[in-house]
């Protein structure tokens, strides 16, 4: 059985929890933050979780 290639630009974008979750950037940090509340840029720093209907992206990310 030949190996599952990972692909690239979602090994990059996402990262996979001890518990199986898949954490992404959130969007929106780059520029135009001080137009935003403190409360909404202090937000924007965490990462966040994947909604459970992307479920297929785990596929993605076999060995991670």
């Amino acid at each position: 059985m030949p190996k599952v290639k990972t692909h690239k630009g979602a090994a990059k974008r996402l990262r996979r929890t001890s518990r199986g979750k898949l954490m992404h950037r959130t969007s929106g940090q780059d520029h135009f933050n001080s137009r935003e509340s403190g409360k909404v840029t202090k937000n924007k720093r965490r990462d966040s979780a994947l909604h459970q209907s992307h479920n297929k992206l785990r596929t993605l990310i076999p060995y991670k």
